[in-house]
């Protein structure tokens, strides 16, 4: 009988980083590009919206998903004296060859949704990597959501726009978004989450992936070629292993999880190291699975259950 394995790490301390050891994906070319699962609908009592924001940055406009509170328009219509709910907000971000939608699609969000007075968002990442391309100089994914998205939101939505209200969490490429917002942002986000994250990403080179299709395509795009200056300063180990301990203390709290059958299940292993000899406060989890939205569903929810310690 196979046993979740479930370690938890907490230290105080907080964010930067140093060198992913050299992973291996050619061989799992295919796997990035998110698994296809069988279409799971979005509960039609859900409130979720969809929305675009003309984005400067990306000299286009982006598109954006809501989930609302279930009670969020009965909240507004407070007596004289009382002031309108505000909520915490998740900010969920999708894998690579993925897109906003896929949260909504691929997993039964919105249903667990109502179980949490949460404003959740999901934005377009395309295949990014939620970074500032080095290449597309209207790609600027890191940049539209740290100075356009979140602003939106908070002009647009009754969210608490405070640190302690706000997580973010991902997948996959969105995984590695996620943890390194965190890392680079810790005034922002008091707690991150990565599922099966591409936690080296800005590292890989050719002798890991080759130099064709998707993963090969979008890394050598966004993060440049081999020397590149893009790459450091978004390699999430080199952030984390040379944070200072005055950044370790201020750092969000990390959640990251991946199955054992993943084939980024070495990579995670090998940043949890990390995460552990800089003292940092996490939390690990690791379950029998792939790299898939079966995988994906079912971590969604763990961490929105996680989210209720953490968020205010």
């Amino acid at each position: 009988m196979n046993k979740v394995k479930s370690v938890f790490f907490i230290i105080c301390f907080s964010l930067s980083a140093v060198f992913a050891a050299s992973f291996s994906v050619s061989a799992q070319q295919s796997k990035i590009e998110t698994a296809t699962p069988k279409f799971v609908a979005q509960n039609s009592a859900a409130n979720v919206q969809d929305f675009q924001l003309a984005s400067k940055l990306m000299a286009r406009q982006m598109p954006y998903r809501v989930i609302l509170p279930a009670n969020y328009e009965i909240s507004k219509t407070k007596t004289a004296v009382e002031k309108p709910l505000s909520y915490p907000v998740l900010y969920l971000l999708h894998g690579l060859t993925g897109h906003f939608d896929n949260w909504g699609s691929k997993t039964k969000l919105a249903e667990y949704a109502k179980n949490f007075n949460y404003i959740i968002v999901m934005p377009e990442g395309n295949n990014g990597w939620y970074s500032d391309s080095a290449s597309v100089s209207t790609d600027k994914y890191e940049s539209y959501i740290i100075q356009e998205l979140v602003p939106e939101i908070e002009r647009k939505f009754r969210v608490k726009p405070a640190r302690e209200s706000r997580a973010i969490a991902g997948l996959s490429m969105g995984g590695y978004g996620a943890i390194k917002f965190g890392l680079k942002y810790p005034q922002m986000f008091a707690l991150v989450g990565s599922f099966s994250g591409a936690l080296g990403a800005a590292s890989w080179t050719e002798k890991d992936f080759g130099t064709k299709g998707t993963i090969a395509e979008s890394i050598n795009g966004v993060f440049g070629l081999s020397g590149n200056a893009n790459r450091p300063v978004n390699n999430i180990f080199k952030m984390t292993l040379e944070a200072s301990d005055e950044q370790i203390k201020s750092m969000p709290f990390i959640y990251q999880s991946c199955g054992t059958e993943d084939f980024l299940y070495k990579n995670n292993r090998d940043f949890v190291d990390v995460l552990q000899q800089k003292k940092i406060p996490h939390e690990y989890r690791e379950t029998p699975g792939g790299h898939d939205w079966k995988f994906w569903n079912a971590q969604v929810k763990e961490f929105l259950n996680l989210s209720e310690s953490v968020l205010k």
